[in-house]
């Protein structure tokens, strides 16, 4: 073994081979490269570096210089052309070779040994298995051909990427072309074959560039996964560049492109190819050890130099994963196993109060930032008064803190032990933090509210609201924009947004400055992209502005029902309480908010001036009775989850498709749910609609729905 060590790491290329090189500039630039590659895999792939930095850096600069002299000489592999120009198009669409499924979870020890029993189940006993750290990163495919790489993609949709080719490139352990060991793994070195790995931003990386985007007064990113995903997608490859990424490979898409028959010498190949493979790998025979490999990876999660969340276990025989096979959504021979929710403690400052856009009131958590699962944590929400004091968190405390499903910041509660004796329990404040008016809470509601209409704090969160995708859709209206726009005191109601135009929007100061100390400006090219936005949002259908008012109670799927009841804001006007209330779906509850804030002075001058600058506030019926479809799917309900590769449309196409045709789409599955339509990459809707015995429905099956209006006879997996 030491031998093998030794001849890996000797370098490829003798001082008399390199010399008798020198006088052909083509042999001396192909021995250059195979020397920097080789030097590049026992640095990236092998952490075992066989030179100084100097002595690679002279070899580069001897390269660069030569190819500099003979450009004719320039290969798209060289080293020296990892990273490229400015990429100004958005990224081609990549379909992969085969398609990239999700894995399946196991929450626990016994959702784990669930399926460890159904492989024993199908195989008679435990087979060979591979146990493997699940990085957290973003996904990759790359392409090579002939040995060289040709392109990357995302995963996307599990079916089609995007291409990410010259931001890839950049990634330094990425080879560019493969090693000759490769060769005898291929069976055939002219036909492209896609390998699959996760590239990943090291801890260290991350924290230096969050400390340097601070710095500068950006914005951080959210964890070290949203940091590579975003590096990876990034229009200028010299950021990528700059930006330490790394990858780990472990996949490839088609096994019988390859000579090898297992997952385990899949892994050897690789290395031996030239790709960087994470060396805390286990070949396992039984369930106790596999039970003892993740025990062990969650022990050393902390100590690695990159973020983890678990542990993937495979079936290790590519024919065996073969005979298992696939659900919808995941193979059926392998499993994630999901590390518990990394816990911390630090100490809660303070517990502010945080004013929705309806007027509620959020406590909020302000403690001492903490790093959690990649991220540093200084705020989480508390949800209410009752949830503070169901927790009996108090100002001074130690609090443990975690992320819900490795995302969302949590407060689980007090270190008891460690409370200072002078902390006392909190109240909710009898008057609004934003503007000083009282606050209510109604009878048999959690929450508290702002009963004023003219409250500051609420006022931004309906701006932002009414921009919203799911409202009217203002392209580039994000929150900074819409922060200094009230703060400049142009905006203040939703109604401004149509009185703004491109001169005045491209001075708008984003209250931060260049190098030279100038404030910089929104710009024209934004501000024409947001006019001509802000333009389109007039016409969007009577339901959206609807919806975009911010009225209590009335969430998207409501405002569709009372804009189908009452097609223009003339007829939902004059409708009296009784009426509306009399609107299938809609109830007394749902009639009183809206009716009052119809109602209500300071709203209706909102309305009137939408109106005035031609914000559409009426569905034209007589043309939608001409179009309407046969109300064929009335009285079933459909839930929709995954991407609709084959068809192209989103989730809300094709709900509102549905719609059309009398049916009513929900967001989450239950028992009285009708069908479940499970696209690529379908999520825990699925497992749930499994789980309850509800229909599932791919995709062709719904688009025969959408065109004939009748649903199958019987339906499922």
């Amino acid at each position: 073994m030491a031998d093998e060590q030794a001849k890996e790491q000797q370098s490829l290329l003798s001082e008399k081979a390199l010399a008798e090189a020198t006088s052909d500039p083509a042999a001396r630039i192909e021995a250059l490269r195979r020397e920097i590659e080789h030097n590049s895999y026992l640095y990236y792939a092998k952490d075992a570096p066989a030179i100084s930095d100097a002595a690679f850096d002279s070899l580069m600069h001897e390269l660069r210089a030569l190819e500099a002299a003979h450009p004719e000489l320039i290969d798209p592999s060289s080293p020296t052309q990892r990273v490229g120009g400015y990429v100004g198009d958005q990224f081609a669409p990549i379909q992969h070779e085969r398609r990239m499924y999700s894995l399946d979870d196991a929450m626990g020890a016994e959702e784990l040994d669930e399926w460890l029993d159904r492989v024993r189940e199908f195989f008679g006993s435990i087979p060979e298995l591979v146990c493997e750290l699940k990085i957290d990163g973003s996904s990759v495919a790359f392409t090579y051909e002939n040995g060289r790489l040709m392109r990357a993609a995302t995963r996307g949709d599990g079916t089609t990427g995007e291409d990410i080719t010259v931001n890839v490139r950049t990634v330094k352990d990425v080879p560019l072309r493969l090693r000759a060991d490769a060769d005898d793994g291929i069976r055939d070195t002219g036909v492209p074959i896609e390998l699959r790995g996760e590239c990943y931003m090291p801890k260290a990386s991350f924290e230096a560039l969050n400390a340097s985007a601070e710095a500068n007064g950006k914005q951080p990113f959210a964890n070290p996964r949203n940091a590579a995903a975003g590096s990876l997608r990034q229009k200028d490859p010299q950021i990528t560049a700059h930006r330490d990424l790394s990858t780990f490979v472990y996949a490839v898409g088609d096994e019988r492109k390859l000579a090898v028959e297992t997952q385990w010498d899949l892994l050897q190949w690789l290395g031996r190819a030239g790709f960087h493979v994470n060396p805390d790998i286990a070949l396992v025979h039984s369930a106790e050890e596999v039970h003892e490999f993740c025990r062990k990876s969650l022990e050393r999660r902390d100590a690695l130099p990159y973020d983890i969340d678990g542990v993937v276990v495979k079936v290790n025989s590519f024919a065996q994963q073969e005979a298992m096979g696939y659900t919808a959504r995941a193979p059926r021979w392998a499993i994630a196993f999901k590390f518990p929710p990394e816990e911390k403690t630090t100490l809660l400052r303070d517990i502010t109060v945080q004013v929705g856009r309806t007027g509620k009131l959020t406590p909020v958590a302000e403690m001492d930032p903490v790093l959690v699962a990649g991220s540093t944590v200084a705020r989480a929400t508390l949800h209410n008064e009752d949830e503070v004091r169901r927790k009996d968190v108090r100002v001074g405390d130690t609090v443990i803190v975690r992320k819900a499903g490795d995302v969302i910041p949590e407060v689980l509660g007090p270190v008891e032990s460690l409370r200072p004796a002078d902390a006392v329990p909190w109240n909710m404040p009898a008057v609004c933090p934003s503007c000083g008016s009282p606050v209510v809470r109604e009878e048999g509601e959690a929450d508290y509210r702002c009963i004023s209409i003219d409250c500051p704090a609420q006022a931004l969160e309906r701006l932002l609201h009414w921009a919203s995708r799911g409202a009217m859709d203002i392209d580039g209206m994000g929150e900074e924009v819409v922060r200094r726009l009230v703060e400049s005191g142009r905006v203040s109601d939703v109604a401004d947004y149509y009185t703004l135009d491109e001169v005045e929007l491209a001075q708008l100061d984003m209250g931060r400055t260049n190098k030279e100390g100038e404030p910089i400006r929104l710009g024209h090219t934004v501000a024409k992209k947001l006019v001509a936005a802000i333009d389109e949002s007039r016409t969007r259908p009577f339901a959206r502005p609807l919806f975009g008012l911010g009225m209590r109670h009335v969430g998207k799927t409501m405002a569709e029902t009372l804009a189908r009841a009452f097609p223009s804001m003339e007829a939902l006007m004059a409708a009296s309480e009784e009426e509306l209330a009399a609107v299938d779906g809609v109830g007394p509850k749902i009639a009183h908010s809206t009716y009052l804030f119809l109602r209500t002075p300071d709203n209706v001058q909102v309305i009137e001036r939408l109106a005035k600058h031609g914000v559409r506030l009426a569905d034209d019926v007589e043309a939608a009775a001409a179009d309407a479809l046969p109300q064929t799917l009335e009285g079933l309900t459909f839930v929709l989850t995954g991407s609709l590769v084959q068809s192209g449309m989103t989730r809300d196409e094709a709900g509102a498709a549905l719609k059309a045709r009398g049916a009513k789409v929900s967001g989450s599955v239950s028992k009285k749910t009708s069908y479940v339509v499970a696209g690529e990459a379908a999520g825990s809707k699925y497992d749930k609609a499994v789980a309850l015995g509800v229909p599932v429905l791919d995709e062709p099956a719904l688009l025969a729905i959408l065109e004939t209006g009748e649903v199958p006879e019987v339906a499922g997996e």
